[in-house]
């Protein structure tokens, strides 16, 4: 890992490794693919499941990346990835990251179009049914997502401190070629970087301290963003408990061309960051001040998921002992 793949605090940054997962998972995937089927296709991304950052990876370290295929459906295949980080002054590595990715394969020839996927052989037909309930409980939370897309407001004049209009914050990119994959869709890696990037300026502005990204809940792409359109990335809080922060970054996209199709909603994720002092510790985070029923609203389903993911973590550690 090199300095221009690290942010301010000298660690590299999380968009980087979300770049890292997405291509390691297009690889998998386009090559099961085209090795089993007549007619070429590429992966796309369609949805990253809960992703942890378990250890910073930091410049000078090299970054292996693996990638598995551990389920098939008929137009799907989840992908297992693991970033894994060593120094190699010492020799020690660690598990830096870990994510579930779900990619659908897209003809070369009829642009758009879902091609089906070859099956993969299982371990057991244990491991076949574990596949089936994960996709399964995807597709409907997946679709339970799409049905309550919401509008972003934009925040007040002159916001209080530690409000959720205070720290909300917007990135517009312009999609260029170099962002772009071979059918001149939009990168997922490309993205996930600048979701990355919008929630850490929003956790940034509420903590003003050093933060990085722990954890992502889900990140649903809800529809592809062509070359020529113009993102506007969003994050704004939901949620704060002692030392962590939940921020909802809504991805919308708009032709630069054909403005009369007006703004989609293209992505939507929930991240999660902690504030850090200068030795990497984590730190207080201030109280997230609510206006408003909606936000209140928004502040109770993110306490359930904060709830749910710390009851699942204690779960996973007793299994382990």
């Amino acid at each position: 890992m090199r300095p221009d793949d690290a942010n301010i605090a000298g660690n590299v940054h999380g968009g980087n490794i979300f770049k890292m997962i997405e291509e390691a998972g297009c690889i998998v995937g386009t090559r099961h693919c085209n090795q089993h089927n007549g007619e070429r296709c590429l992966a796309a991304l369609v949805r990253v499941e809960k992703t942890d950052f378990l250890a910073p990876v930091f410049v000078g370290e090299v970054a292996s990346v693996t990638a598995e295929i551990s389920y098939t459906s008929k137009h799907s295949m989840e992908v297992q990835v693991k970033v894994v980080a060593e120094n190699i002054l010492t020799g020690a590595t660690k598990l830096a990251s870990k994510a579930a990715v779900w990619y659908v394969p897209l003809s070369m020839q009829d642009v758009g179009r879902i091609v089906e996927v070859p099956p993969i052989k299982y371990a057991s037909a244990e491991q076949e049914e574990e596949g089936r309930k994960r996709y399964d409980a995807q597709k409907i939370e997946r679709l339970e997502k799409t049905a309550k897309i919401e509008a972003i407001l934009p925040p007040p004049a002159n916001p209080e401190r530690h409000t959720v209009g205070f720290s909300q914050h917007s990135l517009i990119h312009l999609v260029g070629p170099p962002d772009c994959t071979l059918q001149d869709y939009v990168n997922g890696g490309v993205t996930m970087k600048l979701m990355d990037e919008a929630a850490g300026l929003t956790a940034f502005r509420h903590c003003k301290t050093n933060v990085v990204t722990a954890s992502v809940d889900v990140i649903n792409f809800h529809r592809k963003i062509q070359k020529g359109c113009v993102v506007t990335v969003t994050g704004r809080l939901t949620f704060t408990s002692n030392k962590s922060m939940e921020i909802e970054v809504l991805v919308d996209a708009s032709s630069l061309m054909e403005e009369e199709k007006g703004k989609y909603r293209a992505a939507s994720a929930f991240f999660t960051f902690i504030s850090l002092d200068k030795f990497h510790k984590a730190l207080p985070v201030p109280p997230l001040k609510i206006e408003g029923e909606e936000e209140q609203r928004r502040f109770e389903e993110g306490k359930a998921r904060y709830l749910q993911n710390k009851a699942k973590r204690l779960a996973d550690k007793q299994r382990q002992q």
